[in-house]
């Protein structure tokens, strides 16, 4: 009889944490959908400063695609009239002979921004330490407003970010989208990484950099 129990537990065990991973993927899935239905609008609007989101540089140091995309509709904005300002954040996280910050100020400056319009924030290696360094910079030079653009999927997790450290912050994608491969690759990384971030929060953790998020 007891063995038949012990059988009988088990089984009931197994059944509940299969449910449990099936209720944890139908949450993920649509947080999914939520990440990339929230990335696919422009909410710019005139603010004091737009802000862009670092990437990684290639092995030659050179922008990559993300950068060279994010830099791009930055610098659209701009010449549209959004904000006077643009700064570049991001800092040097792989030992690169130059910044993320630095290259995205050259492709600015190839798409007709003046240097004088554009500020380097060369410290953040994360989308956590753009908000906080970013919120430096602003703080600094009295701006509230910014327009934070990066790619589409990048924007829910870097609003929430840019929120908590007190930034009115209104998300811009850039036009531009990786290849479909490319792009579930990245959906699914900032789904683990949303998830992080809210480890974080419940824990009260501070400041982490975890490469590539």
């Amino acid at each position: 009889m007891k063995s038949l129990w012990k059988s009988v537990r088990k089984v009931r065990i197994k059944r509940l944490l299969l449910l449990v991973v099936v209720l944890w993927l139908w949450v993920m899935f649509v947080l999914a959908i939520v990440i990339d239905a929230y990335g696919r609008i422009d909410r710019a609007r005139p603010a004091d400063v737009i802000v862009v989101l670092g990437a990684g540089l290639r092995a030659n140091n050179q922008p990559g695609p993300a950068l060279t995309r994010r830099a791009a509709h930055a610098a659209l904005l701009w010449q549209q009239g959004y904000a006077p300002v643009v700064i570049c954040s991001g800092g040097n996280p792989g030992s690169r002979a130059r910044s993320e910050a630095a290259a995205c100020a050259e492709l600015l400056q190839a798409d007709g921004v003046p240097t004088s319009a554009i500020v380097q924030e060369e410290q953040s290696r994360s989308t956590e330490e753009n908000a906080l360094y970013t919120r430096s910079l602003m703080l600094e030079k009295g701006w509230q407003t910014a327009i934070v653009v990066s790619d589409g999927y990048h924007l829910f997790r870097a609003r929430r970010l840019f929120v908590n450290e007190g930034i009115s912050a209104y998300m811009s994608p850039a036009d531009v989208q990786p290849a479909t491969n490319e792009y579930i690759v990245f959906l699914l990384r900032e789904v683990a990484a949303f998830n992080w971030q809210l480890v974080k929060e419940a824990l009260n953790l501070p400041v982490t950099y975890v490469q590539g998020i």
